[in-house]
């Protein structure tokens, strides 16, 4: 069993400060790396070690294996935790890193290498007889095999790549006609952001509301899961809004999704923290989607409701030790809110980067509140990376009361300098619709239709809420 002593954190924002607190907390010492623009970063100076790894291009830096490996070589550490996003579920950087002769925080490379197909994760899960959304297993080769599934199954479809993510490499077809372009362009897509153009077919599952397990297994092949969580509410296909437990997942539901996770665990040889994600149409059906194989941005959700720090579980199971807790022993306490704060236009979703001129957080207060960040007032917010600046997290006792919570921290929430997402956040939990637990993954469209003026602006639904 390996103790790790030095832990690398090879990403960027507040997924470092994360890590690095639970990292206080063992006595693990932290090496940051940072790229040009992410020199004056506040958490570098807290980090035992930083080392620079490039410039702004995230392909010489973040995304650069080899600049990694030689900050790892180079500081010494023993442990390299890649976050999420970047090459969180590179199969080829884990490799890289264990050849290296350091520890791996996360699945074993050749588990990575596997799963990185959602083709594979799909038969994975036949055999498992865990159902999985109806479509393809094989990949598609050409038009002609969308058209011919079609006649068979119908339309709409969706066209998704084998191995992409992050919201990309989605497209719906609804006619033989647009079989074709949305092929080679799902084609130029893949090769272009992910190296592969393959793409299968599902049908499409209208208005399906987007439900996730978290899950943590050892070894042994000890599995737990520490809830599910409820991911409707998206932009782009990524999310902008997470809770648990899910308004709409009763206990026996919960049961099935836990088995279904359990079953899919044991069939991959997954070993570490990770996500299973199910999408449930609105006869009630669950069916597999994909697994994430990392820790999720939504994490401090779960955390919330458990108690269980879910970064230290990692560092655990990466060190060779067994899971100390059982199914039975973890309680799910109260309700829990997650909302993102993207450096965007509330409108179009653009980016906006710039200087952030002022700044005034929610005053957290860790029973009721977390606030999940690495920004500070005059700092920039480059446009090279991903536009997430903060994660606002609420506890309550009701699902009331947690939004609640969120919302008058959110309203608390002033950020000068650039535009964010945050009238966005309030829009959504103002809405009668969140309130109720009306969701499903054309929320966000459906409220805008209401909520967006002609003039670009965002007016509230119900003034007198």
């Amino acid at each position: 069993m390996s103790v790790i002593k030095k832990l690398l954190i090879a990403n960027r924002g507040e997924i470092v400060v994360r890590v690095m607190k639970t990292c206080r907390k063992l006595g693990i010492d932290v090496v940051a790396v940072y790229s040009d623009p992410d020199k004056n970063l506040s958490y570098l100076k807290h980090a035992d070690e930083a080392y620079h790894i490039g410039p702004a291009n995230p392909i010489k830096s973040y995304l650069s294996i080899e600049a990694i490996l030689a900050a790892m070589k180079k500081s010494g550490a023993d442990a390299v935790h890649p976050g999420y996003g970047f090459l969180s579920e590179n199969s080829l950087f884990a490799h890289a890193v264990v050849s290296a002769g350091a520890t791996w925080v996360g699945p074993p490379p050749s588990v990575l290498a596997e799963i990185d197909s959602k083709c594979f994760c799909r038969r994975i899960a036949t055999d498992a007889r865990v159902p999985v959304v109806p479509g393809t297993v094989e990949i598609t080769k050409n038009a002609e095999d969308i058209i011919r599934f079609a006649s068979e199954h119908g339309y709409p479809l969706v066209l998704k790549l084998d191995k992409g993510g992050g919201g990309k490499g989605i497209e719906q077809i609804g006619e033989d006609g647009q079989a074709k372009d949305a092929f080679e362009r799902m084609s130029r897509i893949g090769l272009m952001a992910f190296g592969h153009p393959e793409s299968y077919i599902e049908k499409l599952i209208a208005a399906p509301r987007h439900i996730e397990v978290q899950f943590l297994a050892d070894r042994a092949g000890n599995c737990v899961c520490l809830g599910e969580r409820e991911c409707s509410i998206q932009r782009r296909y990524q999310k902008i809004i997470e809770e648990s437990p899910s308004p709409v997942v009763a206990k026996e539901d919960r049961e099935t999704l836990f088995r279904h996770t359990a079953n899919l665990v044991k069939a991959m040889g997954y070993q570490g923290a990770g996500t299973m994600e199910f999408l449930r149409s609105d006869d009630g059906s669950f069916y597999f989607m994909e697994v994430n194989a990392r820790l999720q941005v939504e994490h401090p959700v779960s955390e919330f409701l458990t108690g269980i720090d879910i970064v230290e579980e990692q560092l655990k199971i990466a060190s060779g030790e067994k899971l100390d807790i059982r199914q039975e022993d973890i309680s799910f306490n109260g309700y829990s809110i997650e909302a993102r704060v993207y450096a965007e236009d509330p409108v179009s979703f653009c980016p906006s980067p710039g200087t952030i001129s002022r700044l005034r957080l929610p005053a957290a207060d860790g029973k009721h509140l977390r606030v999940d960040h690495a920004i500070e007032e005059g700092c920039a917010v480059p446009p090279f990376y991903d536009p997430l600046l903060a994660k606002v997290i609420s506890w309550g006792e009701s699902r009331p009361e947690a939004i609640e919570h969120l919302r008058n921290a959110l309203a608390e929430f002033q950020i000068e300098g650039i535009k964010t997402t945050i009238p966005v956040n309030i829009l959504i939990l103002d809405s009668r619709e969140y309130r109720t637990g009306d969701l499903h993954t054309g929320f966000l469209d459906h409220l805008y239709s209401k909520a967006v003026s002609e003039d670009g602006s965002i007016k509230p639904l119900w003034p007198n809420m």
